[in-house]
C-alpha cells in the first residue's frame, strides 16, 4: 500500500491570480508550532508572578469575565502589556538583525553590535539624565534619531570609491559602537544620581515596566513597518546573490538598499526606546528561523520575528520566575544565550572560510 505523503509545496491562489504563492510545507508547520509555543509561553507568563493565578483563571480572564477584582487589576494591568511588549520588542529586534544581514550581506550583523542600538540608547539615556523634563512621548522620535544617525555615520565611512563594503560596515559598527558606549557611561558616571540609576535600569533590557501605552507604540510602529517590509522582500530574494544578479533581474538595489536600512534602523530604535537594549536578539533569531526551515524571503521574515517574539519572551519568563522575588532582565538574558552563540557562528565562518 502506497504511503500518503505530505506536500513538500503549498500553492495558494486568489481566484484571478493576483496573488499566488508558493510556500514550503515544512516552513508553514515551522511558524504553527513557534506561534503555538509564543501562545503558550504567553500564558504561562501571565500566570506567574508573586500573586499567583492558574490558567484556567487567566483564560476566563482574557474572555472578559471577571473572576476576581484582584485578578482583573494583575492580568489587565501588568502581566499582559508585559507579554506584549516582550513578544513585540523580541519580533522587531529579530527583523532589525534580518534586514541588516540581508543588506550587508553578513551573518554576523546584529543592531547591538553595529551601533544602531546603542545609538537609540545614548539618545535616551542623554534624554533621561540631561533633559529629564522633556515630554516622554518624544523618546522614541529621539531614539530614532539617534538611531539614524549612527547608521548614516557608518554608511558614510565605509563608503569606498569602489562601493560599500559589507566588511567595513561591520567593523566600523563595532568601533563606532564602542565609542557611543563610552560616552554613555560618561552620562551615567556625571549625571544626577537618580537620574542615572533610572537610565542604568532601563539599559539593562527590562521589561518589567511596560504599560499599555508602550504595546501602543510598539504595535503601532510594527504596523506600519512590518509590511513595508514585504513589500520589499522580493527584491530583497534578489539581493541575496548580490548586487549585478539583483540589478539583472530587475531589482531598484540601491533603493532597496537604503530603506532597507531604515526599516531596520526603525524597528531596532523603536524597540529600544521602549525596553532598552537586548543584546544578540536581531544575531540569534535570524540564524535560527533559517536552520529550522529554509524558505522564501518572505516566510522567512515571518519566522525571524516568531523566533524573536518567543526567544524574550522566554527569557522574560524565566528571569521573571527562576530567581523570584529577584527579576532578571531579559536583556541580560539574551546576551547570555547570544554570546556564545556569536562564538560559535565566528568558529563556523572561520572553518568556512578555511575550506
Amino acid at each position: 500500500m502506497p504511503v500518503a505523503s505530505l506536500p513538500r509545496q503549498l500553492v495558494i491562489r486568489t481566484p484571478r491570480e493576483a496573488i499566488a504563492l508558493r510556500l514550503p510545507a515544512r516552513g508553514i508547520l515551522i511558524a504553527g508550532l513557534l506561534l503555538a509555543g509564543l501562545v503558550l509561553v504567553s500564558g504561562i507568563s501571565l500566570a506567574t508572578g508573586s500573586y499567583g493565578v492558574a490558567l484556567d483563571e487567566v483564560w476566563e480572564t482574557l474572555r472578559g469575565a471577571t473572576v476576581s477584582r484582584a485578578i482583573d487589576n494583575v492580568v489587565w494591568e501588568f502581566r499582559f502589556p508585559r507579554t506584549l511588549c516582550a513578544a513585540l520588542v523580541g519580533a522587531m529586534m529579530a527583523l532589525s538583525g534580518g534586514v541588516l544581514q540581508n543588506v550587508t550581506r553578513n551573518s554576523l550583523a546584529d543592531p547591538s553590535l553595529v551601533g544602531i542600538s546603542q545609538g537609540a540608547a545614548l539618545a535616551v539615556v542623554t534624554l533621561t539624565v540631561l533633559l529629564p523634563g522633556l515630554d516622554a512621548g518624544l523618546r522614541p522620535w529621539i531614539a530614532f534619531a539617534g538611531s539614524v544617525l549612527v547608521a548614516v555615520a557608518i554608511r558614510a565611512l565605509s563608503h569606498t570609491r569602489q562601493g560599500g563594503s559589507a566588511i567595513r560596515f561591520i567593523l566600523l559598527g563595532i568601533g563606532l559602537s564602542a565609542f557611543i558606549s563610552s560616552l554613555t557611561s560618561i552620562l551615567l558616571t556625571y549625571g544626577e544620581i537618580d537620574r542615572a540609576m533610572a537610565a542604568l535600569a532601563w539599559l539593562a533590557g527590562s521589561i518589567n515596566a511596560a504599560s499599555w501605552s508602550d504595546v501602543r507604540t510598539l504595535a503601532g510602529w510594527t504596523a506600519v513597518l512590518f509590511p513595508a517590509l514585504m513589500l520589499l522582500s522580493r527584491s530583497m530574494s534578489a539581493m541575496r546573490f548580490g548586487e549585478a544578479a539583483a540589478t539583472g533581474l530587475g531589482a531598484p538595489v540601491a533603493l532597496v538598499r537604503n530603506l532597507q536600512l531604515v526599516i531596520a534602523v526603525g524597528f531596532a530604535a523603536i524597540a529600544t526606546s521602549v525596553v532598552g537594549p537586548l543584546g544578540f536578539v536581531g544575531l540569534i533569531a535570524p540564524h535560527a528561523a533559517r536552520r529550522l526551515a529554509p524558505a522564501g524571503m518572505g516566510l522567512n521574515l515571518v519566522l525571524t520575528a516568531l523566533v524573536g517574539a518567543l526567544l524574550v519572551g522566554a527569557a522574560d519568563l524565566i528571569g521573571r520566575a527562576a530567581f523570584a522575588p529577584i527579576q532578571i532582565p531579559a536583556g541580560i538574558l539574551t546576551s547570555l544565550i547570544g554570546v556564545p552563540a556569536f562564538v560559535l557562528l565566528l568558529l563556523r565562518s572561520r572553518g568556512a572560510a578555511a575550506h
